[in-house]
């Protein structure tokens, strides 16, 4: 009978073989839509601090960021990278200054901007009482897709992301790592033209954050601004084409890996940033 058991390297043969085909096909083929008109987004002078707080989270942020990139941004927990992401997804509100998305104000004209996002966040659970099928249809129908779009849609998802035999359970009974996979689905179900993921393989094996890093790559090469979030250095090296440092709520640093190692005279990421920050962070007294 032992003979008869999967060995575990089996097992991750497997994995591995979905995934690939998975890949092809969504190489091949897709239902999401190539946008020709760029969207950008655009901080003028953004400082944030929480209601009834004299600590500032953000201060005096200017950044502007444009399609066909992946954008990370990279801090410490706490350093304010979680709130920039807020910011935009018109979430938090700025205290000082602005953020335009594609011209949109995103206080004064919020539903248009949202419109245009697609905001993954740990923050944000899906419905434990819901299955992932529902919940898909449900927020496609929030954004306005019509429905043959959206079951096509689904469609190609589910089938990239392994979701398809696990649709009709509920959330709560699904693993970290598919409750991501899930949630992932659910926020790009509206096609956004922005793609904004806090932390986007946090939980997840590596077969899994392969197959999720390889889709923002490929959101990247259609045209959407995708912007990540990481305290991890290896990630942002290897997954984005432009890098923002954050630290202690203020934006010191925002260019390619190869420009930020040269200006550091360091030859990765890690390096640069802890030279940074013994220049800019300042201990709270």
């Amino acid at each position: 009978e032992m003979g008869n058991t999967p060995s575990l390297g089996n097992i991750e043969t497997e994995k591995f073989r979905k995934f690939m085909n998975a890949k092809e096909k969504m190489i091949s083929g897709t239902n999401t839509t190539i946008f020709e008109k760029p969207v950008t987004i655009k901080f003028e002078n953004v400082s944030f601090k929480y209601p009834g707080t004299e600590k500032y989270v953000l201060k005096n942020i200017n950044l502007e960021l444009t399609p066909y990139k992946k954008v990370a941004l990279v801090g410490y927990n706490g350093a304010g990278k979680t709130t920039t992401l807020r910011c935009i997804a018109t979430l938090l509100n700025p205290t000082e200054g602005s953020v335009l998305v594609d011209g949109h104000d995103t206080v004064k004209e919020a539903d248009e901007a949202r419109a245009k996002i697609g905001f993954l966040t740990n923050d944000i659970k899906l419905d434990p009482q819901f299955s992932v099928d529902y919940l898909f249809d449900f927020f496609g129908k929030l954004h306005k897709v019509e429905p043959d779009v959206l079951a096509q849609r689904k469609e190609e998802y589910f089938e990239y992301f392994g979701i398809t035999e696990f649709k009709d359970k509920k959330i709560e009974e699904l693993s970290t790592g598919m409750k991501q996979k899930a949630a992932i689905a659910v926020c790009l179900a509206h096609d956004p033209q922005i793609v904004i993921f806090d932390e986007p393989t946090s939980g997840l094996d590596i077969i899994t954050a392969r197959l999720v890093t390889d889709y923002l790559k490929k959101l990247r090469d259609m045209g959407k601004l995708v912007i990540i979030s990481t305290h991890i250095m290896s990630e942002a090296e290897k997954l984005c084409d432009r890098i923002g440092i954050i630290i202690d709520g203020c934006k010191v640093c925002e260019d390619t890996l190869d420009g930020i190692c040269r200006a550091y005279n360091t030859d990765n990421l890690e390096d640069a940033f802890f030279e940074m920050y013994k220049a800019n962070h300042k201990e709270e007294e």
